[in-house]
């Protein structure tokens, strides 16, 4: 019996690629369409698409573009105590921290929380800020975010300190802002939505996912919340303060107090809600 593989009649896998690549293409968008015509003819898949899409965008990207402007930074003063650094680094859940001194124009370093790690365990009186802080990395707004990546690679850091033409901080970027710009989305072990989406606490509070959808918090909490506009209560919260909250803002909603403890510069991620109660006078 014949079971010579070449007399099967269909093309390989490299075959099919080849072909659709058989015409040379002279500059980016011409190179994605061939990636797309890939996927229509299933030589790739929608993720792998996506992630070379990405990795396209990136080099037609600025890091003014992505990077989290000077008003959303958390930013730890050089002046700062032991109990307010934690504080800001407990609160934020951010890993690296800008560290100022008499205006966020003046960076000192970047603090990593997980040099705080013996402080925090066993605390420390005699604790300097300045002999634990290690050098800021400065990039101007204007750099392309495929040479950036590259460097964070190669000098092996995870963030930038970002300046604009006048000298001034316009914002910061991270290797992970770059990376959801071509895979998308990173999540870990801290992300929504592998919680649940309401949690009571022991004080009586309530820890809220910003995406609980308003259906689920209605029949949880018995409400009538609308949900002719948003979905999910993030976006009802989001509408009562007005614009997007930062971390540590407050609002009221009906009988409930929200305050937003997780976020970032597009969207908030975790809210803690309670009641109000009614002034008794």
């Amino acid at each position: 019996m014949n079971s010579d593989s070449n007399s099967d009649p269909s093309p390989s896998w490299f075959t099919r690629l080849a072909q659709v690549f058989s015409s040379k293409p002279t500059n980016r968008e011409d190179i994605a369409e061939l990636l797309r015509d890939a996927h229509n003819n299933k030589i790739l898949d929608r993720e792998a698409l996506e992630i070379m899409e990405g990795a396209l965008s990136v080099a037609d990207q600025q890091v003014r573009e992505i990077m989290i402007p000077r008003s959303r930074m958390t930013v730890i003063p050089q002046t700062a105590d032991t109990e307010q650094i934690l504080s800001l680094v407990t609160e934020s859940k951010h890993s690296r921290f800008p560290v100022i001194g008499e205006s966020i124009d003046d960076i000192k370093g970047i603090l990593l929380a997980k040099d705080l790690l013996p402080l925090a365990l066993a605390g420390d009186d005699n604790f300097v800020l300045e002999q634990v802080i290690r050098p800021a990395t400065i990039v101007p707004e204007s750099k392309r975010l495929n040479v950036l990546l590259k460097e964070f690679r190669e000098q092996r850091y995870h963030m930038a300190v970002v300046m604009d033409e006048y000298a001034s901080v316009a914002g910061l970027v991270t290797i992970e802002d770059i990376l959801e710009e071509i895979v998308g989305e990173i999540e870990d072990e801290t992300d929504l939505e592998d919680r649940q989406h309401i949690s009571q606490q022991q004080d009586g509070t309530y820890v809220l996912a910003a995406l609980t959808p308003i259906e689920e918090f209605n029949e949880y909490f018995d409400t009538g919340l609308s949900e002719d506009e948003f979905d999910t209560i993030g976006g009802i919260v989001t509408r009562a303060f007005g614009h997007l909250p930062q971390v540590g803002e407050s609002t009221a909603l009906d009988n409930y107090q929200f305050k937003i403890v997780a976020g970032d510069e597009r969207q908030i991620h975790l809210l803690e809600m309670q009641l109000i109660t009614a002034d008794p006078s």
